[in-house]
């Protein structure tokens, strides 16, 4: 499966950085699955549910997918400075409700999950991309004990924050609202950032008939994901009153691999942290008006369509080697 149509270009050396979660999920599907991809490390953080729940939800992902041999560390299980608050009303009691998953992988790292991304990125000979699609905790925290590896980052493709769109406040997207101190720090890093807002991946969604179609499946991987993404596509339609299953994150993994999926736009981008009403609040200065240098590329629309069929071609690929 292609998710760039350049089949001459490298794989992408990637981290994910994960709170899974249901659209973690298919990030980290979408990630094994891609030739594009070169997916390294997986590391997760308190985020849609308790860093313990988190780090098993992957555990269990990962022995859905047969990937046996890919890194795996458990990070913060709390903010930098705030206490931990989960989306329990959108993922449910464990963080991935709705279908029942396999027995967890027993082959973990020893490591802290910010040890293992400086020990995977200090190890590699080409700069890694990190995809974050939680809280950003372990990026910054890596930032602040790791200054020397910073140069031996390519890019920080992650997930949250939007221009125009909120999901937990009237201000804030949830990623960024549970740990604004350390979206703070990522964003005044000076790094190559993407930002993979929810401007952009509210659009990167399937439907109702979508995941009917995947629960119908006779694939062992399909099967279980409709399952799982009818239970999310029901929260959302409860909360929100949006009928599918977005899949945020999974956007954020397939531009690391092809950038030009969603349309951007080069913005400075302040984190508010103090605010009464606004903290959490991904500040994008779309008119200019502060004179600062853009430190981030704005996702702000997805080709939809390519995004769809990349998903199937996902689980497809993954029906074939699971069986």
């Amino acid at each position: 499966m292609r998710v760039s149509p350049d089949t001459t270009s490298p794989a992408v050396p990637i981290i994910i950085d994960c709170d899974p979660g249901h659209d973690d999920m298919v990030a980290i599907m979408t990630a094994f699955a891609a030739d594009d991809l070169d997916l390294r490390g997986i590391t997760t953080v308190a985020g849609n549910q308790t860093g313990e729940k988190t780090f098993l939800n992957a555990r269990r992902i990962l022995s859905l997918i047969g990937a046996h041999d890919i890194p795996l560390a458990r990070g913060c299980d709390v903010p930098l400075v705030r206490p931990l608050r989960v989306a329990e009303d959108i993922h449910g009691d464990s963080g991935l409700d709705g279908a029942d998953l396999p027995a967890p992988r027993e082959r973990v790292s020893p490591l802290h999950a910010v040890d293992l991304i400086a020990d995977l990125v200090s190890s590699s000979t080409e700069p890694i991309t990190l995809v974050p699609t939680g809280p950003l905790t372990n990026i910054a925290l890596f930032l602040r004990r790791y200054p020397e590896l910073i140069d031996r980052i390519a890019s920080v493709v992650l997930m949250g924050g939007a221009v125009a769109e909120s999901n937990v406040t009237p201000a804030a997207e949830f990623n960024i609202y549970v740990d604004p101190e350390a979206a703070d720090i990522v964003f005044r890093s000076g790094l190559s950032l993407t930002m993979v807002g929810l401007d952009a991946t509210n659009k990167a969604m399937l439907d109702p008939d979508d995941i009917a179609r995947l629960t119908a499946s006779d694939g062992q991987v399909s099967c279980i994901v409709g399952k799982l993404l009818a239970f999310f596509a029901g929260t959302y339609e409860h909360v929100f009153g949006i009928a599918g299953a977005p899949l945020h994150d999974a956007l954020a993994v397939a531009v690391a691999a092809a950038p030009d999926i969603v349309t951007t736009r080069d913005l400075h981008v302040a984190i508010e942290t103090k605010g009464d009403h606004t903290v959490g609040r991904t500040v994008a200065d779309v008119y200019g008006v502060t004179g600062q240098t853009p430190n981030a590329s704005v996702a702000l629309d997805v080709d939809v369509d390519r995004f769809r069929t990349l998903m199937f071609d996902v689980f497809s690929q993954l029906d074939t080697i699971c069986r």
